[in-house]
């Protein structure tokens, strides 16, 4: 009789499913799993958003100094010739869903500050941008210098 309770015990154990604690050990490791993959997956989408925006406010930077570079020297150095201030869009075709970022911007030219005799042929163009992402405030700025012998003249 012993021997028939010992094996018939033996089998339901072997055929018995997981203890409460070992089903709980697995659903903690399960959770862990899953929430650090999905914090994961958040961080890339968060980080690729960054470099979009990142990428556009240099396309807007850019585009207003080689705006600036087809000016003519006079037109450069007339007050109130070129904006100070700007805004741009994150999607210039305008397909936005209400859901735009909007790039505040800041031109600043000045003299060079070079103390060569030629520094009064050259001036030095400042742009700043600044934007939000959610709630966090970001910036970037881009300084380029003009010539008054510059690109202009090649054109025209």
């Amino acid at each position: 009789m012993k021997i028939k309770q010992s094996i018939s015990s033996r089998i339901r154990r072997s055929v018995a499913g997981f203890s409460l604690v070992e089903a709980t050990v697995g659903m903690g490791v399960m959770g862990t799993v899953v929430g650090a993959l999905m914090t994961g997956i958040t961080g890339g989408f968060f980080t690729m958003k960054m470099a979009r925006e990142n990428l556009r406010a240099t396309q807007i930077m850019l585009e207003k100094v080689e705006t600036i570079r087809l000016y003519s020297w006079d037109q450069i150095n007339t007050p109130d010739f070129i904006p100070r201030t700007f805004t741009a869009t994150y999607d210039p075709s305008g397909n936005t869903n209400g859901q735009s970022i909007t790039y505040q911007g800041f031109l600043t030219i000045t003299n060079a500050p070079l103390t060569s005799s030629y520094s009064d042929d050259m001036k030095m163009v400042i742009v700043r941008l600044n934007w939000k992402t959610g709630n966090l405030d970001r910036s970037r700025e881009f300084t380029s210098y003009i010539s008054r012998y510059g690109l202009q003249d090649y054109i025209y």
